[in-house]
């Protein structure tokens, strides 16, 4: 589901599932295990996040919704998510997004979950959050931290209700990437990032960035326990939307 390597202390995280880097629980579970050994290790400085291929990822594993067949089933699978999502954000250490390509839905919330996000220069890489075109709704975690990481209200109303899949300059304009880089440079961009921000005495980046998030994490974790979010997750088992995701997974490339 992904690959895990270690250059100069920093954790490269490599989505490898399928043509389009798919994301699934098991993948969430994976890298939710490198979160909490990035944490407990002194040594570790941080983690770049990217994909193998032509997609950073085209978001979470479309078959794994089409088989779900209750109520109860999907609860259980947000709850997991929703959890395994804020751990990626709460990460104390530096997390760096580098998009090598395509980058959709759970692969842009994951991406709106890491402290900073580089995507390669090519006229063809699209990004975007789609779900409102194939009738999905996003749980709490997943639309307080894109509106998070949009940083803008209006910005995030335009995201989500227009759909569109837009190239890298309109990303960068809108917020949705901060940095434009050469294929090449990517992955070391994101490395110098990681080591700029931990390589410093006492390490101040962490208790800066637990202070930036951690009023939105528990904000999120309230609105969890609340539990109306998960009326909206029913919209699994209509055969309108199931229909939608089995004919976008027939389209995806193989």
């Amino acid at each position: 589901m992904l690959k895990e390597t270690i250059e100069d202390n920093i954790v490269i995280i490599t989505l490898a599932h399928g043509a389009t880097n798919s994301i699934t629980l098991e993948t969430l579970r994976q890298m939710d295990a490198i979160v909490k050994k990035v944490n407990e290790t002194q040594a570790l400085k941080g983690i770049v996040l990217t994909g193998e291929g032509r997609f950073f990822s085209s978001g979470f594993h479309l078959p794994d919704f089409i088989a779900f067949k209750s109520i109860e089933e999907i609860h259980a699978w947000f709850d997991e998510e929703e959890e395994l999502l804020l751990n990626f954000f709460t990460c104390e250490k530096p997390v760096v997004c580098a998009m090598n390509g395509h980058s959709a839905a759970a692969g842009l919330i994951w991406a709106m979950a890491s402290d900073y996000r580089l995507v390669k220069n090519h006229p063809k890489v699209k990004l975007g959050m789609s779900e409102i075109k194939i009738g999905l709704p996003l749980s709490v975690g997943q639309s307080e931290i894109v509106r998070y990481g949009l940083d803008s209200e209006k910005t995030y109303r335009n995201v989500m209700f227009f759909g569109e899949m837009i190239g890298v300059e309109r990303a960068l304009e809108i917020g949705m990437v901060d940095e434009i880089v050469e294929e090449d440079q990517l992955i070391a961009r994101a490395k110098a990032l990681v080591s700029l921000w931990i390589d410093t005495p006492n390490r101040p980046f962490i208790p800066i960035k637990k202070l930036m998030r951690k009023q939105y994490a528990d904000r999120i974790r309230e609105r969890l326990v609340d539990g109306s979010w998960k009326q909206g997750l029913a919209c699994f088992l209509t055969d309108e939307v199931r229909g939608t995701l089995e004919f976008v997974q027939a389209s995806m490339p193989s």
